[in-house]
């Protein structure tokens, strides 16, 4: 920022990006700098809490120490092989990961949107290999309201017009239905020749919708009857932060394709991973499927520390608890704004009564101003969902901001 400048570093800092950057997010207008645990600092030097973990992104906390000290030195030992070679961090985390969660095999990737298109492709192979699907007519069933990426395919079987428009030809293969609907999938699931069901446990852009209970379990037996398998999409909902360790976990489903990402580095570097069994991981043969980065050693060994931490310092138990807790808190401000609370271990979200279709957005900047940091989705609704290693007493506090900010739409 140049010294004679007369602007503040954060309008400075935005005029920047707008200039030079793509306009494709509308971020809250504030400039991060740094981050410690559950809070965040602007280059004001102002405090927040977080209550957007990077969507989901910062489970274990911001710049969590194990994990640095595990990027720190794995960065100064081997970084990137590509797969054209073993490594040594590859084949431990392979085995760890497969061993954490219960599957025979696992494919690394990077991004959550990759990882959903390789549980795409992986099942589409399935389809054909093992179903017998006659060729080029496997079928994928996805839920309105879904939100699994922005790649081109994935945004063939989306409902949001802002991610869709302008943006076809669309890829086909795919049957939208509705979310939290089992006659709609019955339905569905007579066709022989759909592979596979792709679903949020709980639908986090669209709001935290939460579906009915049994609703997972059902719609698993389903998939099983009819032989197609059941994805599950826990990039946002797993890794603690609905109370257990998967989302899915609440109902005891196994996923026959387990989709991971975001926390899955602790909020470092991108990593993602699909996890199945050998008789459909096993359909995926040499040269079908890779990824430069996916899989490369500082993200190996990376991801073993931050799936280490979940457990270690029980953060499904703190998110289940505290998720409660902050529910119960949020109700009983007993705000004529609030139309709606909902959510599940620490991944909520309400919904704001107000004739002002902005209210939200306005909402959020009040709290921002009274330091804490959340994000409107979908016009009238506002996640929150801080780290899962925030205390009682912090929890405590955002509940006397939210009360606060709450005035604001008086």
């Amino acid at each position: 920022m140049p010294v004679e400048s007369t602007i503040s570093k954060t309008d400075y800092f935005i005029d920047l990006e707008n200039q030079y950057g793509a306009h494709n997010y509308h971020p809250l207008p504030v400039v991060l700098k740094k981050g410690k645990g559950i809070f965040v600092w602007d280059v004001e030097e102002k405090k927040y809490y977080d209550f957007l973990s990077a969507y989901s992104a910062v489970n274990q906390g911001h710049c969590h120490p194990k994990i640095i000290q595990t990027l720190t030195k794995q960065a100064h030992t081997l970084t990137l092989t590509s797969r054209a070679f073993h490594s040594e961090a590859m084949a431990q985390f392979t085995q760890y990961i497969t061993k954490y969660f219960g599957y025979d095999k696992v494919l690394p990737m990077n991004t959550g949107a990759e990882a959903v298109e390789t549980a795409l492709k992986l099942c589409r192979h399935w389809g054909y290999a093992v179903k017998r699907i006659p060729e080029n007519k496997a079928k994928i069933i996805v839920c309105s309201g879904n939100f699994h990426g922005r790649t081109l395919r994935i945004i063939s079987f989306s409902t949001d017009l802002a991610a869709k428009k302008e943006f076809g030809p669309y890829l086909p293969g795919f049957e939208i239905i509705p979310y939290n609907n089992l006659p709609a999938l019955a339905e569905a699931l007579k066709d022989e020749n759909v592979a596979g069901f792709l679903v949020e446990p709980i639908q986090g852009e669209a709001g935290v919708k939460v579906p009915d209970s049994g609703y997972l379990s059902k719609t698993k037996q389903y998939c099983t009857d009819a032989n197609v398998l059941f994805i599950g999409d826990e990039i946002q909902t797993g890794l603690c932060r609905t109370g257990r360790m998967l989302c899915c976990d609440h109902e005891n489903v196994r996923p026959d394709i387990l989709i991971l990402g975001k926390a899955l580095s602790g909020g470092t570097i991108p990593v993602s991973a699909v996890l199945a069994d050998d008789q459909i991981m096993l359909t995926i043969k040499p040269g079908e499927h890779g990824s430069t980065y996916g899989g490369n050693p500082l993200a190996c060994k990376v991801a073993i520390s931050a799936l280490e931490i979940l457990k270690d310092e029980h953060l499904a138990e703190n998110a289940e608890a505290l998720g409660n807790y902050f529910r119960e808190e949020l109700l009983r401000i007993n705000s004529i704004y609030i139309k709606e609370v909902r959510g599940k271990g620490l991944l909520n979200a309400v919904i704001i009564n107000h004739k002002d279709p902005g209210a939200a957005w306005k909402l959020c900047l009040e709290l921002k101003r009274n330091g804490l940091l959340a994000k409107p989705t979908h016009g009238d609704k506002i996640r929150f969902a801080p780290p899962l290693c925030i205390s009682k007493e912090a929890i405590s506090n955002c509940i006397k901001i939210i009360k606060k900010s709450l005035k604001v739409l008086n």
